[in-house]
């Protein structure tokens, strides 16, 4: 998926790039996969602000993804979508026996037309989704499952991918795209490829106009606030923080300190830290 770069007519112009969308062939969503997906400017159930710099941005629905991927019969891949929900891009099945709709997160290299299943005896190509025990070692996979039949809940961003590295009776070893190394139960079900919309990231957004309509409000850095709004407020001209490191409004450490709980029960579960050289 390549980008359109714009000519600097404007400053908001000057630095922006989007994406061309040619993949997509399918406009509006299939009715019967969307709900109403309802804004709440990052309050809690008490009006309570718990996630800052929320709310605005354009109306959006929720395409209804099918991670599971239970049903066993051959599907067509009838349409590409885009999902403002998420940076992949969505394909819209059709079963070809029941006819039922499903949308799934559509890998690089699927297209209309192609046929895709979810089985053990599934051959390995992209959007096919197989069992671990059954995709061949140093395969490249997205959509994996941590728990048999919860569906899948890693690897499902634009551009992601990971690849298998070592299987026993039981366990599989599984390289993450942060680098992590991961052990997985072999019954978890993974689907092969990367997921698409790969130059995602290279997209600029040239203009704080589109963090808006996404439902970003603006950030402002601690260190222009007063004493009293922030730790880092305060002091004559642009004055350092006073501090040994930075802090959050409520004073506790920003950078650098590890927040992982250190009795996480799957610690057992990860062979090399993303962090480790």
């Amino acid at each position: 998926m390549p980008t359109i770069k714009y000519k600097p007519m404007t400053p908001g112009r000057r630095n922006m790039s989007v994406p061309t969308f040619e993949e997509i062939t399918k406009k509006s969503p299939e009715k019967s996969l969307v709900h109403i997906l309802k804004k709440n400017a990052g309050r809690n159930n008490t009006g309570k602000i718990t996630v800052r710099h929320r709310g605005g941005g354009n109306k959006r629905k929720y395409r209804i993804i099918d991670f599971k991927r239970l049903s066993a019969d051959p599907a067509t891949v009838t349409a590409i979508e885009y999902d403002p929900n998420r940076t992949a891009y969505i394909a819209l099945l059709e079963d070809n026996k029941t006819k039922k709709k499903s949308y799934i997160i559509a890998p690089q290299g699927l297209k209309v037309g192609d046929v895709i299943e979810s089985s053990e005896t599934a051959d390995i190509k992209p959007g096919n989704t197989l069992p671990i025990k059954n995709i061949p070692l140093g395969s490249v996979i997205n959509n994996i499952e941590l728990t048999p039949g919860k569906g899948a809940q890693m690897v499902r961003s634009a551009g992601a991918s990971a690849q298998l590295m070592a299987r026993d009776s039981k366990n599989a070893q599984i390289r993450l795209p942060s680098g992590e190394v991961r052990i997985v139960k072999v019954d978890c079900k993974a689907t092969i490829g990367q997921v698409g919309n790969i130059e995602h990231e290279t997209v600029r957004v040239g203009k704080a106009g589109k963090t808006r309509h996404k439902g970003i409000r603006p950030t402002v850095r601690g260190s222009v606030m007063n004493p009293v709004d922030h730790p880092h407020g305060g002091g004559e001209g642009k004055s350092p923080i006073g501090r040994p490191g930075p802090v959050t409004p409520w004073g506790k450490p920003a950078l650098g300190l590890k927040t992982r709980n250190k009795k996480a029960r799957t610690d057992k579960l990860i062979i090399k830290r993303r962090y480790d050289k």
